[in-house]
């Protein structure tokens, strides 16, 4: 089989969903005839913000896999804000930055562009160049973020002359925290800079969803349109084995899994639920990371209807996601949220429960659910729209009826594996 450099930072035993997208796109890529190579950084020296052991599980027997060594950042930040890790995406495990964070912040957003990363390049760049040369590798997948990731294809493709591919997983400079990081005009220029020549540098760019291939194809005019491929994340059939908990037994619950920052507007859908409080009937259960001032104000409103349990490991998270009569998903409340399509998306598709999503009606996510029959949209002030969609789904639930989601298999990780693949032979 012909071999594939993948290039990644996050990789087991780190967690979260950063770590999804190519540890399951690795594993289905000899279906299709590539070898990959994995990449990354020594466990030891990387930044994780969670990590997750059970994902070990899914590393393919007999995987070849090299971790580097890294000059790593937020050893400082930790020492000097006395955080406890490093930060989540968004900022989330913060809630309202104090004086030293907001220091600290500004430092990472002006002085370690494109990011507090980068400390990892050169030792990642010198392994890659090994693994190249040793194993005749052609094919370089780097994927971001960290976005400083893509410097390092961008490097392997101006010194080797390999066939690289920049695969985002969220945007650069448009990401949605991005101004949390206070950065001034100079250090935005600078960052578009980087996040330009990785674009008109790579041989092909993939996002994973329609509306970040706007956002990138806008940053230059030199750009083709037909050079930006969407590849969505997916789910793993694995993971899910459609065995479900009697709901007669467990009460209506609502499970939302993942991270809740405060960027995430709840007003509405809290309202929606207020009148359900004290049937004893149903539940709004969060897994995963909540910043505080909005575990606080869920707690004040909803009372003993809500429920927080801690990170948990992706395995058990799965089964929350089956165990649940409905599914949250919630798109951040910011500019050009429209394409947000987090991987979480995908996984609630697999696990076949309804979604009440709280987002732009007309954004990717919108579509996505609309069209596979998987739940509804709402925006985030539909008070009225959330309440009605709630009574009648607690009614189905009650009587029985069950909703059946359509056309969900195109989104299965070893489907979308194959879509990758293709880009190695297309050209634009």
């Amino acid at each position: 089989m012909e071999k594939v450099l993948i290039i990644t930072y996050y990789w087991p035993p780190a967690g979260g969903p950063g770590v999804q997208r190519w540890l399951k796109f690795v594993k289905y890529f000899p279906a299709y005839g590539y070898e990959p190579i994995v990449l990354t950084v020594n466990p030891d020296k990387a930044e994780y913000p969670i990590r997750d052991n059970s994902l070990e599980k899914d590393v393919r027997p007999g995987q070849l896999i090299f971790r580097t060594d890294c000059a790593g950042l937020y050893d400082y930040y930790k020492k000097f804000t006395k955080a406890k890790a490093a930060p989540y995406s968004g900022f989330a495990n913060e809630g309202n930055p104090n004086l030293k964070q907001k220091i600290a912040r500004f430092i990472r957003g002006n002085f370690f562009l494109p990011d507090a990363r980068k400390g990892w390049n050169k030792f990642a760049y010198r392994q890659a160049a090994e693994i190249i040369r040793e194993y005749g590798v052609n094919k370089v997948i780097t994927t971001g973020p960290p976005m400083s990731t893509h410097l390092i294809g961008q490097k392997l493709k101006k010194l080797l002359g390999v066939y690289w591919i920049a695969d985002f997983r969220d945007p650069w400079t448009d990401i949605f925290y991005y101004d949390k990081m206070y950065p001034t005009p100079i250090a935005k220029s600078i960052d578009r800079g980087y996040e330009r020549g990785v674009l008109l540098t790579a041989d092909k760019v993939v996002a994973v969803s329609p509306y970040l291939r706007e956002i990138l194809s806008r940053k230059s005019d030199r750009i083709p349109a037909a050079k930006i491929a969407v590849i969505e994340n997916g789910y793993d059939a694995e993971d899910f084995n459609f065995t479900f908990t009697s709901p007669s037994t467990r009460g209506f619950i609502i499970t939302y899994t993942g991270t809740l920052a405060s960027d995430y507007t709840l007003d509405a859908f809290i309202n929606s639920l207020k009148p359900f409080v004290g049937s004893g009937i149903m539940k709004l259960r969060f897994v995963g990371k909540v910043v505080p001032e909005v575990m606080k104000k869920l707690s004040e409103e909803l009372g003993d209807m809500v429920e927080f349990i801690p990170f948990v490991p992706h395995e058990e998270v799965v089964r929350h996601m089956q165990a649940a009569s409905l599914l949250l998903l919630v798109i951040p409340n910011t500019p050009d949220n429209k394409g947000n399509l987090t991987g979480k998306l995908f996984e609630y598709l697999g696990s076949r429960t309804p979604i009440l999503c709280v987002g732009p009606t007309d954004g990717n996510a919108a579509s996505i659910i609309s069209s596979c029959k998987a739940g509804k949209t709402f925006d985030y002030n539909d008070e009225k729209g959330m309440t009605d969609y709630l009574r009648k789904r607690l009614q189905d639930w009650q009587e029985g009826n069950e909703t059946a989601s359509t056309g969900i298999e195109r989104y299965s990780r070893k489907e979308l594996a194959g879509l990758y693949v293709r880009l190695f032979s297309v050209q634009y």
